[in-house]
């Protein structure tokens, strides 16, 4: 199965993008100077630029690794699902998922829309990369009988749809504090709606 490549931070790069991912989400990218994260990673602040060029590089860094690891855990279990249960197990995983990275997913949309260089990054290192991997997966299935044939690449943007609704539903069309039975239903409501669609059967 096709996969996403990413480069594996070091150990003190790690460190550093921990940091700076609490600061970023929590105080904003702008009201966070280079000496805050040198102090909250604990390394001087000549250190951060040994290995990253600038902030900026910090932010693009923390989303890119971010949303790679996501996705890596998405496709890898995206290759056992072929049936409703399956499905509903890997969404109620994946919102979990995305739910433990909240500072994450808080830096990449609210920095996003003011910084082109992140949502360019974003665009060809993760939604394009993300896209031909997922429709890679639907059409060996559908080639193998799983799913009826259709056009594999709208299929895996609805997907990819389903996918990003599922994440974002713990914090938005769930009640705070949902419950793990209500977080468990909204999982298998999306999978059955995916799979069997919402029109009665004739």
């Amino acid at each position: 199965m096709p996969h996403l490549n990413h480069s594996i931070s070091s150990p003190l790069e790690t460190q550093i993008l921990q940091a700076a991912r609490r600061l970023f989400a929590h105080q904003g990218y702008d009201s966070t100077t280079t000496r805050d994260l040198a102090i909250a990673a604990g390394v001087a602040e000549g250190t951060l630029f040994r290995h990253f060029a600038n902030k900026k590089a910090i932010l693009i860094a923390i989303v890119t690794e971010g949303w790679v690891e996501i996705l890596t855990d998405l496709l890898t279990e995206l290759s056992a699902v072929g049936n409703y249960k399956a499905i509903a197990q890997l969404l109620h995983r994946r919102i979990i998922n995305l739910h433990e990275n909240a500072d994450m997913m808080r830096i990449c949309f609210l920095e996003a829309q003011f910084h082109p260089e992140l949502r360019d990054r974003i665009q060809s290192e993760i939604i394009a990369k993300m896209t031909n991997v997922t429709e890679a997966f639907f059409e060996t299935a559908m080639q193998k009988g799983v799913y009826r044939p259709m056009n594999p690449r709208i299929v895996a943007q609805v997907f990819l749809g389903m996918f990003a609704v599922a994440g974002f539903s713990y914090s938005t069309f769930l009640e705070p504090n949902a419950s793990p039975q209500a977080m468990k239903e909204m999982a298998e409501g999306l999978a059955d709606i995916f799979l069997n669609g919402v029109s009665a059967k004739d």
